[in-house]
């Protein structure tokens, strides 16, 4: 609906009742409009003013996409339900710090994760933030957690797929372990997006080549088997290990905990550093297990040059401490990542978890207690 305009063609005021007519917010609103300091919004976003915006907000990349991308087809249903009128994608990257991310120690590599969610979280906001002082309906979905947990486990949890947002902008290409590979910063990133309901000047172009370069040292520090060199990927058996402690870990020890009869029952089952993990985890974001895949790729120009100039090198000091750690591995009874644990890492403890998939068997009438795992 078009709204009224006077003889020199600009809006005239629109009837109100008189009692909302005469409140003063009501009036200062319609006074900054007929002096005309109340301006629209130009209807398409500078993309230059746009990648400054993105830039000095804390990110290190940023493209736009239009939510008509065909490659975006899956999410328009999601962006428009959480930001109705959606019709761009802003897609941001934010660097991590390499070593942090390598560590054997996973104190500092979850760290390092989190504090960079953080970071990626309040460059969004701050875009979403002047977006919206410039005139504009933004929004920004989590980097992660908070995820939509009341349509779990029928639906999809998460509001926006940053990693097919990512790729569709240009900003890098899905890489063999399923982690967005940025052509400079590499695997190295985390990934963040803004909505808006304008068009931008300018998109992002798809890259033209993988920055990927096949060297598999994904595939051999995956302690569960979960990438393939063919490019099969087993989403399971890298959920069950690097989430344990995330929502699914988290029911199966919740689980544990109800079914365990006493203390010594529920310490017969877990460990004290088990415990004492998800204690961490509970108190503090949530760790994960692994994330070697994401350590050891050497892709983007400014981590490739250390492999380039001396590969065993590389491979010494970065894929070996993570290959040699004594470290339990979590796996399905029977799973093929169970076979590939005990045959790859004979070094590395494993433990057969039901991952929350699943809920235990009932004890049966008498109460005699059933095998379960743990």
């Amino acid at each position: 609906m078009t709204a009224a305009r006077d003889t020199e063609g600009r809006p005239t005021p629109p009837r109100l009742p008189a009692k909302l007519a005469a409140h003063p917010s009501v009036r200062a609103v319609l006074a900054r409009r007929g002096t005309g300091e109340a301006r629209r919004p130009p209807a398409v976003i500078d993309a230059d003013w746009l990648r400054e915006l993105c830039l000095a907000a804390g990110a290190d990349d940023m493209a736009a996409v239009s939510l008509d991308h065909p490659d975006l087809a899956g999410e328009r249903e999601h962006a428009r339900s959480a930001l109705p009128g959606t019709r761009t994608l802003i897609t941001m990257a934010v660097r991590m710090n390499r070593d942090n991310c390598r560590s054997p120690a996973r104190s500092v590599a979850n760290q390092e994760f989190h504090q960079t969610d953080e970071q990626a979280n309040h460059a969004a906001r701050s875009v979403t933030r002047a977006l919206q002082d410039a005139g504009y309906r933004a929004l920004n979905p989590s980097v992660g957690f908070p995820q939509e947990m009341d349509h779990f486990p029928s639906e999809r949890i998460w509001v926006v797929a940053h990693k097919t947002v990512a790729v569709a902008a240009g900003l890098g290409v899905m890489g063999l372990h399923r982690n967005v590979i940025h052509p400079k910063f590499g695997s190295f990133v985390l990934l963040v997006t803004v909505l808006v309901d304008a068009e931008v000047s300018a998109y992002g172009q798809a890259l033209d080549y993988n920055p990927c370069i096949d060297c598999k040292l994904c595939v051999a520090a995956c302690p569960v088997g979960a990438i393939a060199k063919d490019g099969a990927f087993d989403a399971l058996a890298c959920t069950t290990h690097n989430y344990r402690e995330f929502m699914s870990g988290f029911t199966d020890w919740a689980q544990t905990v109800a079914d365990s009869e006493d203390a010594a029952d529920y310490r017969s089952r877990v460990t004290d550093s088990e415990s004492a993990s998800m204690w961490q985890s509970l108190s503090s974001p949530p760790g994960y297990k692994s994330g070697y895949c994401l350590a050891v790729c050497p892709a983007g120009e400014d981590v490739l040059g250390p492999y380039l100039d001396d590969r065993k090198s590389f491979m010494d000091t970065v894929l070996r401490p993570l290959q040699d750690k004594k470290e339990t591995l979590y796996v399905l009874p029977g799973s093929p990542a169970q076979e590939y644990a005990r045959r790859r890492f004979p070094h590395k403890p494993v433990k057969e978890v039901t991952g929350g998939w699943h809920p235990p068997e009932r004890r049966s009438a008498s109460g005699d207690r059933e095998t379960r795992t743990s």
